[in-house]
């Protein structure tokens, strides 16, 4: 680790002040890529988290494109369609997480062996389109949960990380509303059996 001098702004707050020592620490340890002497974090602990939320997002791909399959019923053709458009977003925070873990230098664990155990949520296909709706709700509620705890983990200490599951958090959040909405239209009452 560089001991770079740090100033303090008129607040307190340290910043960088010395250009040269920031360039110079820059090409050292190259092979490091973006993990440099100013990671705050645990690359290692964030490398395994990162693998079981990628677990996490699979998971809900898997079950939302099943239930975009397989439901049912005379209401089923607009839920299908927010199934799948689900499916689609949670592959997407799948690609930014493994991304993620490639740029800390960990290799994204695909590997469908060990995938439920290491995923927080469950899968779930459900019996109906009821049932499916509630699985998805319970999913996406564990996800928000999670995810807000990993936001707080994470903090200051890797803020590229964090703003990334912030975004993850921001749409699963919408995703539990949307099944929320879809369990009250349903059922018509926004009860979870316990």
């Amino acid at each position: 680790m560089s001991n770079a001098p740090v100033s303090k702004d008129a607040s307190g707050k340290p910043f960088l002040s010395d250009v040269k020592t920031l360039r110079e620490r820059a090409r050292k340890n190259m092979s490091s890529g973006v993990v440099t002497s100013t990671y705050g974090g645990d690359v290692k602990k964030t490398i395994e988290i990162l693998q079981s939320v990628l677990a996490t997002e699979i998971v809900c791909v898997l079950r939302y494109t099943m239930h975009a399959v397989t439901a049912t019923g005379i209401s089923s053709e607009g839920i299908k369609a927010e199934f799948a458009q689900h499916a689609k977003e949670e592959q997407a925070h799948a690609m930014a997480v493994a991304e993620r873990i490639d740029q800390l230098g960990g290799k994204p664990n695909f590997n469908p062996e060990g995938m439920a155990s290491r995923s927080a949520s469950q899968y779930s296909e459900g019996g109906n389109l009821v049932d499916m709706i509630k699985e998805n709700l319970i999913a996406e509620r564990i996800a928000v949960d999670h995810y807000r705890e990993l936001v707080r983990y994470f903090d200051n200490d890797d803020p590229a990380t964090r703003v990334m599951l912030e975004g993850i958090l921001s749409v699963e959040e919408e995703h539990a509303t949307d099944m929320h909405d879809l369990l009250i239209a349903h059922e018509g009452k926004p009860r979870l059996e316990d």
